[in-house]
């Protein structure tokens, strides 16, 4: 029982990352129809410009979030303006070929700044262990699954009650209609992909913290997209309960399946789940059903 609640805790923790960076792309998927397919190098960006303002201009662990936030923004904005706005009116799978193109583009750019060698978060949390009746728990787990719930739990309440959030939900629903209201589709479309930078920022600091931070952080993205497509592309619910339901059967797979069978079951595992719930549920777990009638 204990080994089987010590991989239900990591699988939260890994289930609420997921979650987080299966935001970023709902969110540009709902605005443009795009999957982006550079999120996961968003997220190594965010981690390695945290490191980096840490470990060469000695800032705290906060004030460097803070700065690899903005970094992250303006870098989303500038995508947005630079590469995806000149692809509108375009057929979808060029901007979706741009955003593949990105994603190598960025990866070699990484590798030129970073290399690819693991570097480490300075020691932020606490180092000793807290035991809950004989689970052992890392604090770096503790904090990483609280942060990762505090900021889901903001996310969802700036989407339903901020203006903002209601101009984006107004938009991915109807850009016509968001139009004649007033609202600027170009600033949120914007707004959005800095968001989802902003997002990936966060994930990338998270995971850091837990195993590190290599060129392998940008395959995350790719872990993410079983997440958004169980959940549903367009919903953001989806995004957060399929983030949770992946990140735990992974674990588990992984601590179950993989001493049997050699290894290798927790890479596939969440692609195995997919494929099994679109057979019942093609639209995902909480996608709309879109109903073209001729």
């Amino acid at each position: 029982m204990t080994f089987f609640l010590q991989l239900v805790i990591s699988g939260l923790v890994i289930g609420g990352v997921y979650a987080l960076v299966a935001l970023g792309f709902v969110l540009i998927y709902k605005a443009s129809d795009v999957i982006n397919f550079a999120q996961g190098e968003f997220l190594l960006i965010g981690a390695h410009l945290t490191l980096t303002f840490m470990l060469v201009y000695n800032l705290p662990l906060i004030p460097a979030v803070l700065g690899a936030l903005l970094v992250a923004v303006l870098l989303g904005a500038a995508v947005e303006r630079l590469i995806l706005r000149p692809l509108i009116g375009e057929p979808i799978i060029s901007m979706i070929m741009a955003t593949i193109g990105l994603s190598s583009a960025l990866r070699g750019l990484l590798q030129v700044f970073w290399g690819t060698e693991t570097r480490t978060f300075p020691a932020v949390f606490s180092q000793e262990a807290v035991s809950f009746g004989g689970l052992v728990v890392s604090p770096v787990y503790l904090w990483s699954l609280g942060l990762a719930v505090l900021l889901l739990a903001i996310f969802t309440f700036f989407f339903k009650r901020s203006l903002v959030g209601i101009a984006m939900r107004a938009t991915a629903d109807d850009q016509q209609a968001a139009l004649s209201m007033g609202i600027s589709v170009k600033i949120i479309f914007a707004v959005t992909w800095a968001l989802a930078a902003a997002i990936s920022t966060v994930g990338g600091v998270l995971l850091g913290n837990i195993n590190g931070v290599n060129i392998s952080l940008a395959h995350f993205g790719l872990k993410v997209l079983p997440v958004v497509i169980l959940g549903g592309l367009d919903s953001i619910p989806g995004a957060i309960v399929g983030g949770f339901i992946i990140g735990l059967l992974e674990n588990l797979a992984g601590g179950y399946l993989d001493p049997l069978l050699g290894g290798g079951v927790k890479e596939v595992a969440p692609f195995v789940i997919l494929v099994l719930i679109l057979m019942i549920k093609p639209y995902g777990l909480f996608g709309k059903q879109i109903i073209e009638r001729v």
